[in-house]
Order: C-alpha cells, then structure tokens, then sequence
C-alpha cells in the first residue's frame, strides 16, 4: 500500500487508525516518521514520504515520533495473511529467527539463498533481514527501558545487542534520545516501573473492532490444567521459550489487550510478545473480513452480531498440532484431559507466584520416547500422534511461523490417521491460513444449519468460496452462533464442554 502515493496520503489525511501498522508516513523537513493516525497537522504533501516498515523509515534517516510511538502500533496484518516468502521471513523475524539464527540461518529455513532473501525483502519491505532485526531490538530496549528498573547493561543485554556501545548508539540514534532520557521521560508520565524482577506490564495494541470474547472463550474453554488458566479476569499460560521459559498473563480490553510477563530470560522478551500477538491474532485487519463476509447475506447478521472476531491461535505451532490429534472425534472436555495427562508425565514444572500453573507443554524432543500408557485413547490415534511427533523431530514435517502452509497441509496429511479436518484446523490455528476451512467440523456444520447454510460437506464447501479469502474468520463467527463455552467469557464456572469444536 505503501507505494499509492495518494491512498496514504488520504489516510494520513483523515487520520485513519486502521491503517497504522500498513505503513508509515515521514517528514522530510522535520526527520521524523509517525503513525498515519498520528494527532500532529499533517505537513504540506510534497514534504512527505511513505515507507511499508519502521525499519524502512530508519534505514533512510528517520526518528519516531515521540507523539504517536510509530514503532508501538500493531503489526502490518499483510505479513500474516500471506503465504509467500517475504511474509514467511516477516514472520520469522517477528519470531527472533535472526537474532538467534543469524540471516543465513533465517534463508535456509526458507530454502533460498542470503544474497535471494536480501533482495527480495529490499524490494518489498525497504530493509534487509538485519535491519528489520535491528528495529525490533530497538524496540525490545525501549519496552525495558520505560517498563523495568534493569541496569541499561541488562538491557542491552536482553534486547540482543553485542556491547554497550552498540545499544547506547542504536537508541540514540533511533530514539534521538539517550537511554537515561527515556526512562526519565517514562518515570515522569507513569511512575516508576515494578522493578527488575523479571515481570513487567506492558499494552498490546490492536485494530477495532475487537471481539474478544470468541477468541477468550475458546482458549478458556480448551485450557489444559497447570498450563493454562482463567484468574482475575485474565487468561494465562506458561511459555516455552528459546532461552527459557515464561509465564504470560492477557487481559483483554476493548482496544489493546493489557499483557503481564514473568521470564526466565530478558532475552525471549521480543519472542514472548510476537507469540502473544500471534495466539490472539492481534494483527488482524478486522475491516477488511467484516467488508467481506458481511457481502454474504446468509452470514451478514451474524458478523453485524461481533465483527471483529479473531483466531484463537497458537504460541507454539508443534504444540498446537499435537493438541488438534488429540481432539479427534472427542469433546473439549476429554481433549483437555488427554493433553494434562501428557503434560504431567512429560512437561517441565514450573513455579508461578500468581497461581495455579505447574508445567510448560513438552517439546517434542521431550515426546520423543512417549509411553501409549500416557495415551488412553483409541489405538489408531495414538498411532497418528507417535508419527506426528517422530516426522516434526525428523523434519518431515514442519511446523513454524514460517513454514509454507500448502505444504506442511500435505505433510500433515501423508500420515495415517490425519485427515483433512485436523490439517485444516491446524492451518487455521496453528499456521495462521485466513483461508483454512474445517467443512468436516461439527460446530461449523450445526451452525450452518442453524443459520440455513448448506449442511453437507460438500455443498458448504461450494458455498464458502464466496467468503474467501477469509474463510477462518468464517469459522470462527460460524462457532459464535453456538451456545457453548468457547463463546463464554468470562468463562462460567463449570461448562462440559460437550460439543466437538476444535
């Protein structure tokens, strides 16, 4: 969107919110790039510049704007409804693939070259691999200069900087402020921070409308006892991180959602927020699913009913694919039981200060010898899950913000006992497809029914090709039309959780 000059400009113009995250707009006469929705008088149009990334706009000389905070909106939703490689390597990105992986490491997951990759996202995005990298630990440091008492050497530290120097610089640089500045700038607008305790409290943008309640409810309703819970109004979950692990609490609000972190390590704090974002599917673009399933009169009132409604995703893409086989055929409830099982014999404990959780969900490194005493359910689907395990850990199949969908959907479906409902709803949730469509699954059929669709597989399949390509989001309003406890939040205090929704 970036390169219709007159399209920006109009947004910029209106101050449109929708659009913050699409791009951002630079001020030549001033040296600063701001969110299209940013408050100050825009300037005259000849003195501005439109780039696609806040890396982009620091690559060419530009400081964010100390007014709107560009480098705090929500994240493009381009780079999450798209399956080509400059999405896939925006994703891995966001995932910290460069700082732990290095560039070459971030091509050969994507199976091109450095010199290929480089090129294409210089084209595309307006930075290389590093440089986005670069404005993503910028942005780290910036969180944990205003929100935290760590000394500026922890920070630089955790944010993933080389030296001292490098991180005094960088900020400087990006910031036009020094690190002393910023926290005494945050200090005097909120107050000092809770400390250096490895928790901090921070604000997760995201586009309006916001339905929260589906995407809450499912994940309540699907909770795993001692990985997740429901407490004080908030959702939380232990997470397993490259450096550590973590415990993360969300607590939605009709704008942002409030996020509270404890890590093991400072260093996983950009990866924490980019699978926090991810589970809740926070960089949607509302406007655009409600313009088109709104177009489907057959649909229009139930959308009219909470547009906005998002994915309940997944932290882990490995984990998630394990917990859809494990919800073949049976209800939440059993689902949630089989999953503990496996939790408590294989997980890794964990202490949480705030309440019940006990365990982080095992790797599959940790699955890899799992006992089918752990699996009390039929042989078949045992079968299906031990070969899902041993072809993720062989990498015959592969699971991560990066992978391409269509091919990790036939990887998955090449193992017996793993069909097209499980690879759809492992696309939706775990991948992110906008596009994924479970046809088999009975909450999607009985509120086809309910709301007059046509019920056959075959038959809604032929119909939701009006709605693409949003037809995840189709799911997920379709599940709204039932009264069950993935639409409940806050959740009730006992639900059976009966129906076989995924």
């Amino acid at each position: 969107m970036y390169d219709d000059f007159d399209r920006c400009y109009r947004a910029v113009q209106s101050k449109d919110a929708r659009f913050d995250g699409w791009f951002v707009t630079a001020v030549l006469t001033t040296r600063i790039y701001c969110r299209p929705s940013c408050p100050v008088r825009p300037p005259h149009a000849g003195n501005m510049r439109f780039y696609p990334t806040a890396a982009a706009a620091q690559k060419a000389g530009f400081r964010p704007c100390k007014r709107c905070r560009p480098d705090a909106s929500p994240g493009s939703p381009e780079w999450n409804v798209r399956g080509d490689v400059v999405a896939r390597a925006m994703r891995l990105i966001a995932d910290g693939t460069v700082d732990r992986d290095g560039v070459t490491g971030l091509a050969s997951r994507l199976g091109y070259t450095t010199r290929q990759l480089e090129r294409l996202l210089q084209a595309e995005v307006g930075a290389n691999p590093l440089a986005l990298a670069r404005a993503q630990r910028t942005q780290t440091a910036r969180i944990l200069i205003e929100t935290t008492e760590l000394p500026f050497s922890d920070v630089a530290f955790a944010a993933g900087f080389a030296s001292i120097r490098q991180f005094n610089d960088t900020v400087r640089s990006v910031c036009d402020m020094t690190p002393t500045v910023l926290r005494q700038r945050a200090r005097a607008r909120f107050g000092r921070s809770d400390g250096g305790t490895g928790a901090l409290s921070l604000r997760l943008p995201v586009r309006t409308p916001f339905a929260y309640e589906g995407v809450f409810g499912h994940l309540a309703a699907s909770a795993i006892p001692g990985v997740e819970e429901v407490r004080d109004g908030a959702y939380r979950r232990t997470l397993r991180l490259p450096n550590g692990n973590g415990i993360v609490s969300l607590t939605p609000q009709p704008d942002h959602v409030r996020c509270r972190v404890t890590l093991d390590d400072f260093r996983d704090l950009a990866t924490a927020i980019a699978r926090c974002r991810r589970l809740l599917d926070l960089d949607a673009d509302p406007e655009a699913v409600v313009d088109a399933l709104s177009s489907d009169p057959d649909l229009n009132a139930l959308v009219a009913k909470a547009p906005g409604q998002r994915i309940p995703r997944a932290v882990d893409e490995q984990e998630l694919a394990l917990r859809v086989v494990l919800g073949q055929q049976v209800s939440i409830k059993r689902a949630r039981t089989y999953a503990g099982r496996i939790v408590a014999g294989y997980g890794r404990r964990i202490t949480d200060a705030d309440g019940a959780l006990t365990h982080v969900f095992p790797s599959v490194a940790q699955l890899a010898d799992i006992d089918p005493a752990h699996l009390a359910f039929p042989t078949t689907r045992q079968r299906a899950l031990i070969t899902l395990i041993r072809a993720i850990a062989d990498g015959e199949v592969v699971l991560d913000a990066g992978c391409d969908w269509n091919s990790t959907r036939a990887q998955l479906r090449a193992i017996p006992g793993i069909g097209d409902w499980t690879a759809e709803v492992i696309a939706m949730r775990g991948l992110g497809d906008p596009d994924a469509f479970p046809t088999s699954d009975l909450g999607v059929r009985l509120a086809a029914e309910k709301l007059g669709l046509p019920c056959t597989q075959r038959a809604l399949a032929e119909h939701s090709k009006r709605w693409r390509p949003w037809r995840s989001y189709a799911t997920q309003h379709l599940w709204t039309a039932l009264e069950h406890a993935v639409n409940e939040w806050p959740p009730k205090e006992k639900s059976d959780g009966n129906l076989a929704v995924s």
